[in-house]
């Protein structure tokens, strides 16, 4: 890790910058968008169903990410890590269990969406409750395994952020990152291609087909506007958040 006030070994001061500014606007965008997506639900009824609580999951999931990018970026404007080891545990754990929250929380609704559009029944609350339970405790296990010795959290080359170490090649860590990578990246990729697939095929027959984003699933603004903007009823819900007045007085008409 670099001193303070010093460039971290092997990068040049506009290496830097451009890292923290990349990381600037992709926090503040995906906080800007999945903050959106967040208040409109708290704010609109007509959001309150099962289906939807699986965005909002996803929303809250990325919105950790991106805050977790903005610690990460704000470090690298300071050319150092200024919150000690402690805080570069607890760095990590965040950003590993809302990015694990964020891939698994896209299988969900990819299951969720080929559940109602291919059975034609709407998705049960107790389901949909379920489903971001064990999305969020399975996500905080996986992060807390390298915490309890299973992994390790540490610095990545910057200096300026904390994540997996990768580059530890003994066997506690590879047998961590193989199960874990089975669990968290292939079954959540097999249950997202497999509920697309089988949508896809049902979409067209009856003339209705749709191509999902199946690109970037843990990008919290590709997330936010696939998921949420993309939505015409989402959308709605943002505009009378935004708009409440004139919502009043359309009413009052």
């Amino acid at each position: 890790m670099a001193e303070p006030g010093t460039l971290p070994p092997g990068f040049e001061e506009l290496e830097v910058l451009a890292v923290g500014t990349v990381l600037l606007v992709e926090a503040l965008s995906g906080l800007s968008l999945n903050g959106l997506t967040i208040f409109s639900f708290c704010k609109t009824p007509e959001l309150w169903t099962p289906s939807h609580l699986l965005v909002l999951s996803l929303a809250v999931a990325d919105s950790g990410i991106s805050l977790n990018a903005l610690i990460a970026a704000v470090s690298s404007l300071l050319r150092r890590w200024p919150y000690g080891s402690d805080g570069c545990q607890a760095h990590g754990f965040q950003g590993f269990a809302t990015a694990l929250a964020s891939i698994c929380g896209s299988a969900a609704i990819a299951w969720g969406r080929y559940h109602h559009y291919c059975t034609r029944s709407q998705l049960a609350w107790n389901t949909a409750v379920l489903l971001v339970l064990f999305v969020w405790l399975s996500s905080v296990f996986w992060a807390a395994l390298p915490l309890l010795g299973w992994g390790h959290y540490d610095y990545e080359p910057l200096g300026t952020c904390c994540t997996l170490d990768y580059s530890r090649g003994d066997r506690n860590f590879i047998s961590f990152l193989i199960t874990m990578a089975f669990f968290n990246f292939l079954m959540p990729l097999f249950i997202t291609l497999t509920s697309y697939s089988l949508m896809e095929q049902k979409l067209a027959k009856s003339g209705r087909l749709q191509v999902p984003a199946l690109i970037a699933k843990t990008v919290p603004t590709v997330n936010a506007v696939n998921y949420a903007l993309g939505s015409e009823v989402i959308r709605r819900g943002i505009w009378q958040c935004l708009l409440p007045q004139r919502s009043v007085r359309g009413r009052a008409q």
